[in-house]
């Protein structure tokens, strides 16, 4: 399957951003006109907030979970940028073309074929089939399989809901520590009036750097990863009762109605509308 981008990611996370700048450098005056004004930006920069916030929250991530999972963190945005890795259409079809095979040429005509699988889970299950295992035994194997996947992509999930947990508490911090600051300089005759205005931006800012990581960062970014492992899950839950049908020597187009049963509606309708195209172009011909 040719990798598609997950431009509705994209878009929420741009379109996100885009607000929240448009927010910080522009105003309305109390007499409806829009003033727009870059400069504003610079009131929302403040290095030691950006250390406080940013820095504990990443700190405290590498603290809570194995290295190996921060590691793979490259990996995970690659999982959500692509927004068709698991198309359970792609193995319903690949399903029912090895049933064919099966019922023309035997079980054992479909190890060839499964050594041509990019997908390992599915060429496992399609070898299982082969050596002859028994059916319950297939079936143990693939689900445990599936469960220890599904546990391994929670915890990554967990990881960035983590941060998404921790990073406004930080920006509580760092507004303790702003507001501390601007206690210990509130002796304005002796000049601690200078640093009033900085203190509190601290205090104030840290605050809005841990909410936009929580909602803007992280949070979408556990999401994506589950609904990902939903997919996956789907997809791998199809391919095991689809090798359960062929192992039972089950008629393809039967399969095919057992497995488009995971699908929507909507989904089989078009399945069905495609199906229904592809016999009249074979009656003209």
């Amino acid at each position: 399957m040719k990798q598609k981008l997950n431009i509705t990611y994209i878009i929420g996370l741009v379109g996100a951003i885009l607000v929240a700048v448009v927010g910080m450098v522009s105003k309305i005056t109390p007499d409806f006109k829009v003033q727009i004004n870059f400069k504003w930006l610079l009131n929302f920069f403040d290095p030691s907030s950006i250390f406080i916030t940013i820095g504990c929250t990443l700190f405290i991530v590498v603290a809570s979970f194995q290295g190996s999972m921060i590691k793979e963190m490259g990996k995970h945005f690659k999982v959500i940028l692509n927004s068709n890795q698991f198309e359970p259409m792609f193995y319903i079809d690949q399903l029912v073309e090895l049933a064919q095979v099966a019922r023309k040429e035997g079980l054992l005509a479909l190890e060839e074929r499964a050594k041509q699988q990019t997908d390992p889970f599915f060429r496992q299950a399609v070898m299982l089939i082969v050596d002859a295992y028994d059916s319950d035994k297939v079936q143990n194997i693939l689900e445990t399989d599936i469960e220890n996947m599904s546990s391994r992509h929670d915890a990554v999930a967990r990881m960035y809901e983590k941060a998404s947990a921790i990073a406004p508490a930080f920006g509580m911090v760092g507004t303790l520590v702003g507001l501390i600051n601007m206690l210990k300089g509130m002796d304005l005759s002796a000049g601690g009036q200078s640093s009033l205005g900085s203190d509190m931006g601290t205090a104030l800012i840290t605050t809005l750097y841990g909410s936009l990581l929580a909602h803007m960062v992280f949070g979408p970014i556990a999401t994506q990863l589950r609904n990902r492992d939903e997919e996956e899950v789907l997809c791998k839950l199809i391919i095991v009762e689809g090798v359960k049908s062929i192992q039972a020597g089950e008629n393809p187009k039967f399969i095919r109605d057992r497995l488009m049963t995971y699908m929507s509606q909507k989904v089989r309708e078009a399945s069905n509308g495609e199906e229904g195209n592809e016999k009249g172009k074979k009656s003209k011909k």
